[in-house]
């Protein structure tokens, strides 16, 4: 346990932002016995100008101006700051000494906002982490001077489209800066280990606290009139992290079985076969607190994961949350998804899919869905957070 410190959270996910984040999460797990300053990520020059009309883009243009204060309490034990900068949009730019000289003034004009506030609260002998911010935070241990720096991975970044130019190798850099390295799965803990050993699998923590089903009185009325039995997926229906050919399969192969997707979908999706198939539901996006009563009226969720650099090493939180509901589990086998291979089945074919799926209906019993809630109910933010403190005081022992 790390009590009565200063930590300085930022990233990639701002506070005030719709979309859940990891980093969110654990700031408030940390505020519980320390301090601490939550940072939103900085305006961007071209955000600046190309989404001035958006609500959350004005009130950072009004803290700029002075018009509104930009250091926010948020509890008894954290702040929440939004560093008054706008920094150079400088992503596209290929050339790399070109990108390493305009992101060195980047990180030395967000650094100096981040100073202000520190004064302001007295923090001192303070730890930094830092969630996937590897461009942007290169210096930060340079120029805010930290008594720890820790470095959070916990997706493949450097995978994605927006960071092939620079992502890998920045986010090595930034790995080798830091004190250590935390990561949620085996996967990305390997990845960092090759850029600095002092780099540890912390696990994942999850807030289940909705996902409860002995509070389910109700099914939903959409799914009153679909047919038994259900094969469902909530999330993002996105192109990039989901096979749509494991999908198309499974629908093909068991006419009877009815497929339900909640979720928004991207373009490819939405151009997909699947909507030509009568035994495959749309239903698109739902309220957070209203989809525990759509998964509890499935008979068996699914995670069909395409396999890539971008999700191979992906922890997938909606694992947790379906075990948490009691559902049999079917999803594709990659390195992280060890972590549930005695509470799911794993298949690496889109064959498997529906012999597993068949296998999960007909094993299913009262005994293996209280394990899985057992299991799940493990996942815990503050489990999350105690083996992270664990990973620093290793490596920092008399911080």
């Amino acid at each position: 346990m790390i009590k009565g410190k200063d930590i300085i959270v930022h990233g990639l996910q701002s506070l005030d932002s719709s979309i859940g984040s990891n980093c969110v999460n654990l700031a408030y797990e940390f505020s519980k016995h320390n301090r601490v300053l939550y940072v939103n990520y900085p305006l961007d020059r071209l955000t600046s100008i190309k989404h001035r009309s958006n609500p959350l883009v004005k009130k950072r243009l009004n803290i700029i101006k002075g018009k509104e204060k930009g250091l926010i309490r948020i509890n008894e034990n954290m702040w929440n700051l939004f560093p008054s900068v706008i920094l150079e949009s400088i992503n596209q730019i290929g050339h790399k000494s070109l990108f390493a000289a305009l992101n060195k003034r980047n990180s030395k004009k967000y650094a100096h906002s981040i100073k202000a506030a520190l004064k302001e609260l007295n923090f001192k002998d303070f730890i930094i982490f830092n969630d996937s911010d590897f461009t942007r935070a290169l210096d930060f241990k340079d120029h805010l001077e930290p008594k720890a720096s820790v470095y959070y991975t916990r997706d493949n970044m450097r995978a994605t489209h927006y960071f092939r130019k620079h992502g890998a190798e920045f986010e090595d850099k930034l790995m080798q800066k830091s004190d250590l390295v935390v990561a949620n799965s085996v996967y990305l803990q390997q990845i960092a280990s090759k850029a600095n050993p002092n780099s540890f699998y912390v696990g994942q923590g999850c807030d289940l606290s909705m996902f409860d089903p002995a509070s389910i009185k109700e099914v939903p009325t959409e799914l009153q009139q679909i047919k038994k039995p259900v094969i469902g997926y909530i999330g993002a229906l996105k192109s990039e992290r989901l096979d749509i050919e494991i999908i198309e399969n499974i629908a093909e192969e068991k006419p009877a079985w009815s497929i339900v997707l909640v979720g928004p979908e991207d373009a490819t999706f939405k151009a997909s076969n699947l909507h030509q198939k009568p035994n495959i539901y749309f239903l698109g996006s739902k309220p957070m607190n209203e989809l525990p009563k759509y998964l509890n009226a499935f008979d068996v969720a699914i995670n069909p994961q395409a396999l890539n650099p971008l999700t191979i090493g992906n922890y997938p939180r909606k694992i947790d949350e379906y075990l948490a509901m009691g559902k049999p589990v079917v999803a594709t086998k990659t390195e992280t998804m060890n972590v549930f291979k005695h509470f799911c089945y794993l298949a690496y074919y889109k064959e498997e899919y529906v012999e597993l799926i068949d296998k999960a209906l007909r094993e299913n019993n009262k005994q293996a869905e209280e394990d899985r809630i057992a299991f799940a109910s493990s996942h815990t933010w503050e489990n999350n957070v105690n083996e992270i403190y664990k990973s620093i005081l290793k490596v920092i022992p008399n911080l």
